[in-house]
């Protein structure tokens, strides 16, 4: 006959919460709880590492743990910045995208035309996208030619066309200057010079009118050397060369011989250096034409360098 504390126990109900659902045991007439192999363990929402174009910050996916994200330069959260996962296994809000940002038409500067655009988006243009401008003629370009798609869907500054004259070029003193033959000349106008006979032009034959209103050069006619030395072995961009014959009609203004001289001490020669500056030409003190009466004399050009 069974005791009436045993008809309890077996009338007794036991219930345990399993993975969000109880789970009921009743008291066997044995008297003996069956071993319980239940546990319980928090619930966990799907995998969300990864987001396309930004990043995921987290420590594990399991309930109540929230997840933070941001999108990588040249895109934006389109969606939550957070989302925490929910006891039934959701994340809430839903998980957002990353967008990517878009700059809209480029504008275009006065007395400009757009020279170089490929809009990536219909008519719109993505991060770190660029647009090439061009001046009309006549006109000077202030700033940058090329602007970009910011991260922040705006274009980097524009720049400005501006219309620029420069003055009419001088004549230079023994020499000429040739240009458009125009009431007004402007920006990327040419100029042309020339020198007369026995000068010689310093600087560029073409000059071109620039951004800042005058002429990229000025260039000038120098006259040419005379030289006083009837003869001479010198050397000229690194040739021995007789001056009398590769200076007959003498030597331009700029440049450039090297005279031999004799170190009498040690029986050696050395060179110096002339330059025609103007007309003038200065020869090395050092320097001794030599005569051909003293041929017994052995010319400084002839002996074995110091």
């Amino acid at each position: 006959m069974f005791s009436p504390v045993l008809i309890l126990l077996s009338s007794f109900l036991c219930h345990a919460i399993v993975a969000g659902r109880s789970k009921r045991f009743t008291c066997p007439l044995t008297g003996m709880w069956p071993i319980n192999t239940l546990k319980c363990t928090p619930r966990v929402c799907p995998f969300a590492g990864i987001l396309e174009n930004g990043a995921v910050r987290y420590t594990t996916f399991e309930y109540p743990n929230m997840i933070s994200f941001a999108c990588n330069t040249g895109f934006y959260l389109n969606g939550t910045s957070s989302s925490q996962c929910t006891e039934e296994g959701k994340w809430s809000p839903e998980l957002p995208v990353c967008a990517a940002i878009t700059c809209p038409p480029p504008p275009v500067p006065k007395f400009a035309t757009l020279h170089v655009h490929k809009p990536s988006v219909g008519n719109n243009s993505l991060y770190r996208d660029t647009a090439v401008f061009e001046c009309l003629p006549k006109y000077a370009m202030f700033g940058n030619n090329t602007i970009t798609c910011t991260a922040h869907g705006n274009w980097t500054e524009l720049p400005e066309c501006r219309e620029v004259k420069c003055p009419f070029p001088t004549r230079p003193d023994n020499g000429f200057v040739n240009y458009p033959a125009k009431q007004v000349l402007t920006y990327k106008d040419k100029a042309t010079y020339g020198c007369h006979d026995t000068y010689n032009l310093d600087g560029p034959g073409e000059v071109e009118c620039t951004k800042m209103g005058n002429w990229s050069a000025q260039p000038s006619c120098k006259a040419s050397c005379k030289l006083s030395v009837k003869k001479a072995t010198v050397l000229y961009q690194g040739e021995r060369v007789k001056l009398q014959e590769k200076f007959k009609d003498g030597m331009k203004h700029g440049e450039k011989v090297s005279f031999f001289c004799k170190n009498k001490e040690k029986k050696c020669s050395y060179t110096e250096e002339a330059q025609c500056i103007d007309g003038t030409i200065e020869i090395p003190k050092c320097f001794k034409e030599h005569s051909s009466l003293a041929f017994w004399k052995t010319d400084a050009s002839d002996v074995k360098p110091c």
